[in-house]
């Protein structure tokens, strides 16, 4: 009992060593981080700075020159980009030059070579502004209070505009324009790089090698397709347009075109077409099959799944899924269009055939969607 009466007697003297961890000293001016206790040096301004170092004039003139050599070096550099990509780029030799494994190989290294040299010596020539040119100083701001004084919002602009005539970018022309020039062709750099992505498609997609009378054959084979072949409701077949194989078109179709034109051939009872499709999509059926696109609208995936309970269809990249008794409308996922429809019908012998190309642009929205699509 003794002790406890000691403690709390000693606690309510306010010694030191008495208050709980953590909490603030009673005594005005007493202070927990250790050394705070210093009396705080008074600035004159709102950001106090002592200066640290001062180059003399001489060293600045003579890394002013560095830098500047350096910047000149990264123009160069840049106007090599331009003659690397023009020499061995693309439009050098023509087709022959994209074939050329060889040539091909210098355009990259010449590319990226002058491309890191220009970006290299850019940051030198700053890293030579900033050390041996600029002024250090050793700034201190004191955390009294979290709002600016009013002094210090108005003196901010005088702050900035002495930093920037110290960094030496106003009255050191040299550097300046050696500065901005080296930038230059950086800046053109990546307008010329875009030319490399290919023209836009303009409305290249809304054509493909369906057109009326074309025969469709089976994905992988040379067999042609009857109605008959798909007698079976629920049926499914990959089909392409039918395409010589002669010495001009060894292989057929080319990957390009065998992405716009692979279809889906359904066979839906006739019962089961939703009211939701038009007079002139059910007309573009022949005998309840129908044909759609196999690319996904959304990002090109295609889709490959058929479910013939629920007439859906999914693409696995990203679950968008389509109903094939209703015009393959989006009813779930990513999409935001229909998949594009092929009209079709049977030539004298039996054949399905193409009745004309697709009903809208094959492929992605992003590509070349009609609005209101």
């Amino acid at each position: 009992m003794t002790d406890n009466n000691d403690t709390t007697a000693s606690g309510a003297s306010g010694g030191p060593d008495d208050r709980v961890i953590g909490t603030p000293a009673s005594a005005e001016g007493e202070t927990i981080v250790s050394g705070a206790e210093e009396p705080r040096r008074e600035h004159a301004g709102p950001y106090p700075a002592e200066e640290t170092h001062k180059h003399s004039e001489e060293e600045q003139r003579r890394a002013e020159k560095t830098a500047a050599v350096w910047f000149l070096i990264a123009f160069l550099a840049g106007i090599g980009f331009f003659v690397a990509y023009f020499a061995w780029g693309p439009n050098a030799e023509g087709e022959q030059a994209i074939a050329d494994p060889q040539i091909a190989q210098y355009s990259n290294m010449a590319l990226g070579g002058t491309l890191a040299l220009s970006l290299f010596g850019i940051g030198a020539g700053m890293t030579v502004w900033a050390r041996r040119i600029m002024p250090h100083y050793e700034v201190s701001s004191p955390y009294d209070e979290l709002p600016s004084s009013p002094e210090e919002k108005s003196s901010f602009s005088e702050f900035f505009m002495k930093s920037a005539d110290e960094s030496g970018f106003t009255k050191r022309p040299l550097l300046r324009r050696t500065l901005l020039l080296s930038m230059v062709p950086l800046g053109l750099a990546p307008i010329v790089l875009l030319r490399d992505t290919g023209p836009l498609p303009g409305d290249k997609l809304k054509k493909t090698l369906w057109e009326d009378g074309t025969r469709m054959v089976v994905e992988g084979t040379n067999q042609l397709i009857k109605a008959a072949d798909l007698a079976e409701d629920g049926s499914m077949v990959t089909a392409f347009p039918e395409y010589p194989h002669n010495e001009e078109h060894p292989h057929g179709l080319s990957l390009n075109d065998q992405a716009k034109t692979v279809i889906m051939l359904i066979k839906i009872p006739e019962g089961d077409f939703k009211p939701g499709m038009s007079e002139q999509q059910m007309n573009w059926t022949h005998d309840g099959i129908v044909a759609y696109s196999k690319i996904c609208t959304h990002v090109g995936c295609p889709a490959a799944l058929y479910e013939r309970g629920s007439h859906r269809i999914l693409c696995p990249c990203h679950q968008s899924t389509f109903d094939a008794a209703d015009g393959a409308k989006v009813v779930f996922g990513p999409a935001h269009r229909p998949l594009p429809q092929l009209p079709i019908g049977v030539d004298d012998e039996g054949y399905l055939i193409a009745k004309g190309d697709f009903s809208s642009a094959v492929g992605p929205t992003f590509w070349d969607a009609e609005k209101g699509d």
